[in-house]
C-alpha cells in the first residue's frame, strides 16, 4: 500500500498516554498515525483516536488547557470514527468518580467508578486490574456492525485499570470481561464513538485485528 492509500488516523496528544506504542501499532495495520495538538487538526480528522493513562480529572485538565473538549466534541457529532483507549475511554463517559467528582466528555452518557477491591466472595482482589481477560459480547449480536465483528469470543486483551465505566444504557455496552466475578465494561459504543478498557495495541493480534477493523471504516 502506497503512502498515499493508507488511512490517516489522528492521536491526539494531550500529555497523557503510550503514543508511540499505540502509533506503532496503527502503522503495523496499515495506517498512518498523526499526533495531533490543536482543535483544527481534531475537526479536521478522518479518524480520531484518544488514548491516555493515568487519572480522569489530570486527563480531563490535558484536554482543557489545550483547548481540545469542544472540538473533540464536535468531531464526535460529525458521525466519523472516534476511539477511545483505557482512559480515553473513560474520559468519553459523562462523570468521573476519581479523586472526586469530575465531568468528562459527555460522549456515552455513563460513570466511571472504582473497580471493586474485593471479589464476589468477599475476597480482597488486587488495584489495579493488571492482566489479561477473556472478551464476551455485552448482548447476543452486540458486535454486530462494529470493530467487534470479526472478533471471536473469547479472545484475551490486556488491561490495566483501577476504575471502570458504567454505561447509564446497557444498549451502550459493547464487550465485558470479568474481574472476581464482577461484570466490566471492556468496551462501549454510541453510533462510531467506541471505547476500549483494554489495550489494543498490546493485546496480540486479537487487539490488532480490531484497530485493523478501526481504520479500514470509511
Amino acid at each position: 500500500m502506497s503512502e498515499a492509500q493508507r488511512p490517516i488516523v489522528t492521536v491526539i496528544d494531550y500529555g497523557s498516554g503510550n503514543l508511540f506504542s499505540v502509533a506503532r501499532a496503527l502503522e503495523h495495520v496499515g495506517a498512518e498515525a498523526r499526533l495531533s495538538h490543536g482543535p483544527a487538526e481534531i475537526e479536521q480528522a478522518e479518524r480520531l483516536l484518544l488514548p491516555g493513562v493515568g487519572a480522569f480529572e489530570d486527563g480531563m485538565q490535558g484536554l482543557r488547557e489545550r483547548g481540545l473538549i469542544e472540538a473533540i466534541r464536535r468531531y464526535a457529532s460529525s458521525g466519523k470514527p472516534l476511539l477511545g483507549i483505557c482512559l480515553g475511554m473513560q474520559m468519553l463517559a459523562s462523570v468521573g468518580e476519581e479523586f472526586g467528582v469530575h465531568e468528562g466528555l459527555g460522549l456515552i452518557p455513563g460513570r466511571v467508578v472504582p473497580v471493586p477491591a474485593v471479589d464476589l466472595d468477599g475476597s480482597a482482589q488486587k488495584i489495579p486490574h493488571i492482566g489479561w481477560a477473556d472478551l464476551s459480547p455485552a448482548a447476543p449480536g452486540a458486535w454486530q456492525d462494529s470493530i467487534f465483528a470479526g472478533t471471536a469470543e473469547g479472545s484475551s486483551v490486556y488491561l490495566v485499570h483501577s476504575f471502570q465505566f458504567r454505561p447509564d444504557d446497557e444498549a451502550n455496552r459493547l464487550a465485558d470481561c470479568f474481574y472476581g466475578g464482577h461484570r466490566i465494561a471492556a468496551a462501549v459504543r454510541s453510533g462510531r464513538i467506541v471505547g476500549c478498557q483494554f489495550h489494543p495495541e498490546k493485546s496480540g493480534e486479537a487487539g490488532l485485528a480490531l484497530l485493523r477493523a478501526f481504520v479500514q471504516q470509511t
